[in-house]
């Protein structure tokens, strides 16, 4: 055989090759091409696991309380403090220690899971749902809808957020808005929302401004199809990516945000054990009882960090661009 014709051969048959891989990817639904992205990503993996398992404990919190055998969070228990009457140190008993108050700081971190995980996941639910639809409004209608919209967001970008937190959680201490807004978990969620969701607009908002002049839009725009279609139908479905992106990215943030107005004493009530209320109650006798601050401050990093792993592992995961 000569070289040419050898050549020739490998030619078709490197060919033939690179069609089946083709004929193999097309073959593959979104769905699966992003799960055997993510697969690969072991890190983003472990990381999901984790969030898997701090959600169990926060829908668990009573059972695994019980199964450990830990007291109440809220009973306090003279008789756990030393003769000093200060708080004690973990022990087969008590595995975190207890505070000054002789109450397990075991069952306070899980239940302040239950605080945390919720604060941050409605909120985080809420300013997806106003900030995809103010950003898809001001986006693909523009004109003065644009103008006064993307001036409201200006005006809440523009609050120092802790300031005006502190503030609102302050002034809805007995309620507001008619009883709408309760005191507690009620106020967190209500003041992370309102000075969360611009942040999402503005990204839905340039994501759409991109989109709506493509040919695609343009396309069903010359076909009669209505405003509405095209938004649901045609601009939305290619925002999920970055949407679900950018939302848990959001978690974490909302995690330490919602941790930081505890620690300030805004909105949860005291009687609910909440990890940034239980670091802040520990800041005054940190040096006799570290463990009151490590423990719901590792719950706290470890929750945080899972969720940034997996939204790092989820954009990689749904960037087209991604090697398969």
């Amino acid at each position: 055989m000569t070289t040419g014709a050898s050549e020739s051969l490998i030619e078709r048959e490197n060919a033939g090759l690179d069609d089946a891989a083709a004929a193999e990817i097309a073959a593959r639904s979104p769905l699966q091409l992003f799960w055997s992205r993510l697969r690969r990503d072991k890190v983003a993996l472990v990381a999901l696991g984790v969030i898997v398992l701090m959600l169990l404990i926060a829908i668990f919190a009573p059972l695994v309380v019980k199964i450990v055998g830990a007291p109440n969070p809220n009973t306090q228990n003279d008789n756990l403090l030393d003769d000093f009457g200060s708080p004690t140190g973990p022990s087969s008993s008590h595995w975190f220690g207890v505070d000054d108050r002789g109450r397990d700081v075991f069952s306070r971190v899980v239940y302040g899971s239950r605080v945390s995980l919720e604060a941050a996941l409605i909120s985080t639910a809420l300013i997806v749902l106003i900030g995809v639809t103010a950003g898809l409004t001001t986006g693909y209608f523009r004109g003065r809808v644009d103008t006064l919209l993307s001036r409201v967001m200006d005006l809440f970008l523009a609050f120092p957020v802790l300031v005006l937190a502190v503030g609102l959680g302050v002034a809805c201490a007995d309620g507001c808005l008619g009883g709408l807004i309760q005191p507690g978990l009620t106020v967190v969620i209500f003041v992370i929302t309102l000075t969360t969701w611009p942040y999402m607009a503005r990204i839905v908002r340039g994501q759409v401004l991109s989109l709506r002049e493509r040919e695609f839009v343009e396309a069903s725009r010359s076909l009669g199809a209505s405003d509405r279609r095209i938004i649901f139908r045609e601009i939305l479905p290619n925002l999920v990516a970055p949407i679900i992106v950018y939302a848990t990215i959001l978690i974490p943030q909302n995690i330490i945000y919602e941790a930081s107005l505890s620690f300030l004493g805004v909105g949860i009530d005291p009687s609910k054990p909440s990890w940034g209320g239980m670091i802040s109650d520990a800041t005054s006798i940190f040096q006799d009882a570290w463990w009151f601050m490590v423990f719901p401050g590792l719950a706290l990093l470890i929750t945080v960090l899972a969720f940034n792993i997996v939204g790092d592992g989820l954009q990689d995961a749904l960037n087209p661009r991604t090697s398969k």
